[in-house]
């Protein structure tokens, strides 16, 4: 039609935290984030999400960077200090000021002790359900309670408030959020905003169209969504890809051993190894073999993808460890 503009180019993220160092299963995540733009033909950024700088291990962002260029992977920006989340606070608040005028956020006082206190609620993803306990506050009550400490702020969200979206990976998601989380936080006390909060900004800022990242972050995309929409844009697409757990069951940590990209690289394991078995892992490869980021991109398909976790022993190690 006479006039449309073009859709916009495919842009998705690798998001990492510098709370650690990169274990297999960030890497496969980011593998898969990073083929699909490849195979789409879209933009690849990177961005690193140090938003709580006391988490912050030092030197942690360029280890990062070392482990992906290390397994072949490649992004379309500059890391500037515009793509550290540390430095977007004003933008942050920015948007919490946009809907506090909008009256779609409120100050919450409730201490950890009065949250714990309804740990008997039926739980959503991030704990119990929050009651509403500061929502009725009148203004003269909110101004009394800030004199006496600083709060917390939540988004509200109405009673039938149903989000229902079709993940790539994980299927048809239909979720009633005042019935799984209630009011959740955008901010901290301490002036932290919430990681849903922040990425939602990010997102929209860096023009990001698509999110690939492990299921365990599955329960925070309707509330992401209902953020979205809050800021009058479209969200992007989601895939929820499964987790490579250890041998009891948890996701990857330290307490499973040598998973560490930075550790298995200067035990002398080869790249392509270890990129070939976590392509077979995940269903892009019919069998473990050597392969680069760049040649798997063709193989690349959402719908090859395994819906059910990996579990990784010490028989999975055996093929990316030999050299």
């Amino acid at each position: 039609m006479a006039g449309s503009e073009p859709p916009p180019r495919p842009c998705g993220r690798l998001a990492p935290s510098p709370t650690g160092y990169l274990h297999l299963g960030n890497a496969r995540s980011f593998l898969l984030a990073w083929l699909q733009m490849r195979n789409m033909g879209g933009r690849v950024i990177l961005r690193i999400e140090d938003l709580d700088t006391q988490r912050a291990a030092p030197n942690a962002a360029q280890q990062i960077v070392r482990d992906l260029c290390w397994l072949g992977l490649d992004w379309d920006n500059q890391l500037t200090p515009d793509y550290f989340q540390s430095n977007r606070f004003p933008m942050y608040q920015q948007a919490l000021a946009t809907l506090q005028e909008r009256g779609l956020i409120y100050p919450c006082f409730c201490s950890r002790k009065e949250l714990r206190s309804i740990a008997s609620a039926p739980h959503g993803s991030d704990g119990p359900i929050y009651p509403g306990t500061c929502r009725q506050l009148t203004q003269a009550q909110q101004q009394q309670r800030s004199q006496e400490k600083s709060p917390a702020f939540r988004c509200k969200v109405s009673q039938g408030t149903v989000v229902e979206q079709h993940d790539e990976v994980a299927g048809l998601q239909r979720e009633d959020v005042a019935q799984t989380t209630g009011d959740f936080i955008v901010a901290r006390a301490d002036g932290v905003v919430s990681y849903q909060l922040a990425v939602v900004v990010d997102d929209l800022a860096m023009g990001v169209t698509h999110v690939l990242r492990g299921d365990d972050l599955l329960g925070s995309a309707p509330r992401q969504i209902l953020l979205y929409r809050t800021f009058g844009a479209t969200p992007p697409t989601f895939a929820h890809v499964p987790l490579i757990l250890g041998e009891d069951g948890v996701r990857l940590a330290k307490r499973h051993g040598a998973v560490a990209l930075r550790e298995l690289r200067e035990s002398g394991i080869n790249a392509k190894q270890l990129v070939g078995w976590l392509a077979w892992s995940c269903g892009i490869l019919d069998r473990p073999e050597p392969a680069t980021a760049m040649e798997l991109i063709g193989e690349f398909s959402l719908q090859s993808i395994t819906r059910e976790a990996t579990w990784l022993d010490a028989s999975a190690l055996s093929f990316f460890s030999s050299r």
